[in-house]
């Protein structure tokens, strides 16, 4: 018998049994090796904090029941396929589906995972998709001076992306100045609010937080641009656009995952281009605590409490002899060390 995880109720998470179908002709059946805990929405979903006008923009691929709960959701899975088209049998895939530990779904719902790829870390095609998405959104220019705020999954990875354009000043800020260790993982610069540069041409804002979005703003050159990549769920937001918003032309665009941002790529090429940019290991950094699956329900509340600083949290099916073996207060959740 399959298991999945699921919130039972806001704060509350419970492993169910699962019955899968036979795989019928053009479907596969994977075999989960490990998922990824999305901190972001993962947390702002087992906590019960979707509004309910955005329940239907925030349903998963392959989510089933409603939100608040109970609701099994999840979107960064990667395992193998055990049944399916030969051209896929025993092929390490990725999926947008949630935490169980095998499922059966359409063969066009998996994508690949490249040979020089692994799969500790193609759980993070999810973020990284997100993260190529706003890079498009952003349009920056040779040159460019760039702020990225917040150093979670998504802020990281889109650091990381825009650090490798030609002679632009990238620099990932934080409150937390651990986060420094990170960026210079990442190979990107650094600073807290206090001592971030300014006068920048480009801010992609992913903190999630009021205050992030009023530095970002305080951070433009005239005629800037920030990127609002936060999702902020059930909270208000106070946008400061009195002072030098106006004056200054500056600009705030939204940038979502939902719809891609160039008309010439498609869902899949975005999710391809992903995978192939996380064949640097460069990424291993934002996977920083691992869980067994069995764990997940009480490993959960903890992440969403912030007790847990872990901005991935992968989930493996099977014990792995790769991960440091200490563990956070006996609920299963061990230190990785890349």
């Amino acid at each position: 018998m399959e298991q999945a995880f699921w919130v039972q109720r806001p704060g509350e998470g419970t492993l169910r049994p699962v019955t899968l179908p036979d795989p019928e002709e053009g479907e596969v059946l994977v075999r989960t090796l490990c998922s990824g805990v999305s901190r972001g929405t993962e947390t702002l979903v087992f906590r019960g904090g979707v509004p309910a006008s955005q329940h239907d923009v925030m349903r998963a691929p392959f989510q089933e029941g409603e939100f608040p709960g109970p609701v099994k959701y999840g979107y960064l899975n990667v395992g193998v396929v055990e049944q399916g088209p030969a051209e896929l049998k025993g092929r390490t895939v990725f999926c947008l589906y949630p935490h169980q530990t095998a499922y059966v779904v359409p063969a066009s719902a998996v994508t690949p995972v490249p040979d020089d790829v692994p799969p500790g870390r193609a759980i993070l095609a999810g973020t990284v998709e997100t993260a190529v998405n706003a890079v498009w959104d952003a349009r920056p220019k040779l040159g460019d001076r760039i702020a990225v705020i917040g150093a979670g999954m998504v802020g990281c990875s889109v650091a990381k992306l825009l650090q490798g354009f030609p002679a632009t000043r990238v620099q990932l800020i934080d409150v937390d100045p651990a986060c420094a260790e990170i960026a210079e993982a990442l190979g990107v610069g650094f600073a807290t609010p206090e001592a971030a540069k300014g006068d920048c041409d480009l801010v992609v804002h992913a903190s999630a937080n009021e205050a992030g979005l009023a530095k970002a703003l305080e951070l433009l050159a005239p005629e800037g641009v920030v990127v609002e990549m936060s999702w902020y769920g059930d909270r208000p937001v106070r946008v400061p656009l009195g002072e030098n918003f106006h004056s200054r032309r500056l600009t705030i665009r939204s940038s979502q995952v939902g719809t891609v941002a160039r008309p010439d790529r498609s869902y899949a090429q975005r999710l391809a281009i992903a995978l192939e940019l996380l064949a640097d290991p460069a990424f291993e950094a934002l996977v920083s605590d691992e869980c067994g699956f069995e764990d997940l329900p009480a490993v959960l509340p903890r992440l969403a409490a912030n007790e847990l600083s872990a901005r991935c949290l992968r989930v493996m099916y099977s014990r792995s002899d790769h991960v440091h073996p200490e563990r956070i207060g006996g609920l299963g959740v061990q230190h990785h060390r890349p």
